[in-house]
């Protein structure tokens, strides 16, 4: 990006930010400050006290190695760097030792599983003499020896625990994946885990467990049992099979208080809910609890009965702030619908007002919605939040006339619109955020929070379960339909077309896809005579004679009701059909609630040579270092990590890395030398190149 290409937009009331921000920085460095030991760094706030990569020499970084990795994949990796040592994760879920000033491969563990999907980290423990890398692929959590990369035998079985244990269900088949790395508070090692979006899926219990024995230390419930606070905003024996509430995104800690944050996700079915009515605590909340019991000491519920999977998307920061004078120590946490809350962390009560909002009801049988949401007005949403026609795109007369005619067509509600049947609901933001899973970065000296964000508008619905129909067919319809359509076709890139997949993946390709997740989509467990009929539908949309057993109108089904799929409002050119920003980087000051400054993020590189400023879609989030440095990799289009002026939003350094760095970078030293090193993959670019690498930049 040019720097002519840069939008700079002050926002009203920054100057006292600004002046701020030119004062010298407080926090010194610490040796320990040369490491990048915890996912997210201290208190989540992705900060760095390391200064030899400064506003005056960043122009001079250069690449320094890069680790390239055999086949396609998204980790998501945001690695740690301990003592010159970087671990991280290959596409295939294979843990990683590398050198941190060469890129040299130290050691490999391979688990023998055959993992796929997301694994955004690890997490270092030591005590003592002690130290141990906790890695997880898929549902198993091993305590590897750091030196050797080699499983503990004293933690659990042999150096690994199955989390599939400890959740009140005897059922082996549920999935459940350790995608963002668990915590650490003393001995415990607290975690929650990824699930399946649909029933069956498992509860979201978050768990600690003994970071020497495997052992389980305690466990909440977030699908309350009977006689804890929050069942009666389930129907009475919905803990017994209901799913999801489950903390995917990763936690903080506060170490001084004992105190971890833990955001969850939405239950099970993300967009139809007339089996779990009622508010469904502790469903998209922000939970505290007490890290020695786990027991709750406050909770925030930011949706009730979420039917849109409005849920918290990355971890909270940790930051003190000033107001009236006074010190707050206090917790900001971003959202997917563009709200970022901020509350005090003892208390849980919000620092800016929140305001309980009308919302529009479901019209579809059976569901009952919220009547009211939460709404924070203070900070203002960092995504817009209501599509009129007058923001549609206008990149072409064409793709304006295009988009127009398409907005008629969609029930358009608001931030809370629950979805239609027959009719596609406009989301906006879109499934993906506002806020994504890379989380935000935050001055702890200033209480200045960076955070990027989506800004494009999505459309999703619901259609009848049909009863009648083949075995594949149904199978299709419960578990693949929600993402790749009901016709197969998807919506690309982000959901691939199934068109012709027996052509180019063979049955057990398939199946192993299938049972251990790719991407974005979860593990589901379907076998024998299903799954045979689920392939072979999968091959031309319908079922072979023999598949032709009806399905009774009676059998139970997840829901009556399912989402048809994620659909991004694209024009027919593949761009957004709305009005640029499609993505954005913040800088907010939470002492005011005021922005300090908001620019477009990424670009499309064949508009951009037109001079099209637009921002794009983008996954990953930034780090901040002492030196006033914003790194940030996640724009999926032009493939460049870039640095910005912490202070100003100015671009100071740029390079293109070879694959789309969606993943948080670190920064680290190794050998006298500070380091930013980022994992990049095209994953969610499927018309690029395919392949994953870790690349590290520092000065000549």
């Amino acid at each position: 990006m040019h720097r002519r290409m840069i939008e700079i937009r002050p926002l009203p009331l920054m100057r006292r930010a600004l002046v701020a921000l030119v004062l010298p920085l407080v926090l010194p460095a610490s040796a320990q400050d040369a490491d990048w030991h915890l996912y997210g760094g201290e208190n989540g706030n992705r900060y760095s006290t390391l200064g030899q990569i400064t506003k005056d020499n960043v122009a001079s970084l250069r690449q320094a190695w890069v680790f390239r990795m055999e086949g396609p994949g998204d980790p998501q990796t945001h690695p740690l760097a301990m003592d010159g040592v970087v671990y991280a994760y290959t596409p295939a879920l294979q843990v990683l030792a590398l050198d941190g000033a060469t890129g040299r491969e130290i050691w490999r563990f391979d688990s023998g599983i055959k993992g796929q999907g997301a694994q955004r980290g690890l997490t270092w423990w030591s005590g003592g003499k002690e130290k141990r890398l906790f890695a997880s692929v898929m549902h198993f959590l091993y305590a590897l020896d750091p030196a050797t990369g080699k499983p503990i035998p004293s933690f659990g079985d042999q150096g690994r625990i199955d989390l599939r244990d400890h959740l009140g269900r005897d059922d082996k088949s549920l999935y459940v994946s350790l995608t963002t790395p668990g915590v650490i508070w003393k001995d415990l090692l607290i975690t929650g885990f990824r699930t399946a979006e649909n029933l069956p899926s498992a509860p979201g219990d978050i768990r600690a467990f003994d970071v020497r024995t495997g052992k389980l230390r305690w466990a909440f419930h977030t699908i309350p049992h009977p006689g804890e606070f929050g069942h009666d905003t389930w129907p009475k024996d919905a803990w017994k099979t209901a799913g999801g509430a489950n903390a995917w995104a990763g936690m903080v800690v506060d170490e001084k208080r004992g105190i971890v944050y833990a955001p969850t996700g939405s239950a099970a079915s993300d967009f139809y809910g007339a089996d779990r009515a009622g508010d469904n605590l502790f469903a998209n909340t922000l939970l505290a609890l007490d890290a020695r019991t786990g027991k709750r000491l406050w909770h925030f519920q930011g949706v009730r009965h979420d039917v849109q999977d409005r849920d918290f998307p990355s971890p909270p920061v940790l930051l003190t702030i000033r107001r009236g004078g006074k010190a707050i120590d206090a917790i900001a946490q971003p959202t997917k619908a563009g709200f970022l809350y901020v509350l005090d962390r003892v208390t849980g009560q919000p620092v800016y007002p929140v305001t309980d909002t009308p919302v529009p009801q479901s019209d579809v049988p059976g569901e009952v919605t919220a009547k009211t949401q939460p709404a924070a007005a203070t900070p203002a949403p960092f995504a817009r939040q209501h599509l009129t026609e007058e923001m549609l795109t206008t990149r072409t007369p064409e793709a304006n006339r295009w988009a127009r005619a398409q907005f008629k067509t969609f029930r358009n509600l608001g931030v809370y619109g629950p979805m239609a049947l027959g009719q596609q609901t406009l989301v906006f933001p879109g499934f993906d955020g506002g806020a994504e899973w890379g989380g935000a970065a935050a001055d702890p000296a200033r209480g200045i929070l960076y955070l990027n964000a989506n800004d494009i508008a999505w459309t999703g619905g619901l259609a009848p379960v049909t009863a009648g129909g083949g075995v594949g067919a149904a199978a299709y319809q419960t578990n693949c339909a929600a993402c790749h359509g009901a016709n197969r076709a998807g919506s690309p890139p982000a959901f691939p077309s199934l068109i012709g997949i027996t052509d180019r993946l063979s049955a057990d390709q398939i199946a192993e896809v299938i049972h251990t997740g790719r991407g974005r989509m979860p593990a589901f467990t379907i076998g024998g005579d299903s799954l045979a009929a689920l392939i072979r539908y999968l091959r031309d949309g319908s079922d072979a004679p023999s598949d032709k057993k009806e399905v009774a109108a009676d059998d139970p089904a997840p829901a009556k009701y399912r989402f048809t799929g994620y659909k991004k409002f694209l024009d027919p050119d593949g761009y957004p059909a709305v009005a640029p920003p499609w993505g954005t980087l913040n800088a907010i000051d939470l002492n005011t609630g005021d922005y300090v400054w908001k620019i477009p993020l990424g670009e499309y590189p064949e508009l951009a040579a037109q001079g099209q400023v637009t921002g794009s879609e983008n996954y990953g989030g930034p780090i901040l270092t002492r030196t006033g440095l914003l790194f940030i990799g996640a724009t999926l289009y032009d493939k460049k990590i870039r640095a910005f002026d912490a202070a100003t939003g100015k671009l100071l350094w740029q390079a293109v890395l070879p694959f789309a760095g969606n993943a948080t970078p670190i920064t680290y030293m190794a050998g006298g030398k500070q380091y930013v090193l980022i994992q990049a993959d095209n994953q969610r670019d499927r018309k690029a190149v395919q392949g994953a690498a870790y690349v590290a930049f520092a000065l000549p």
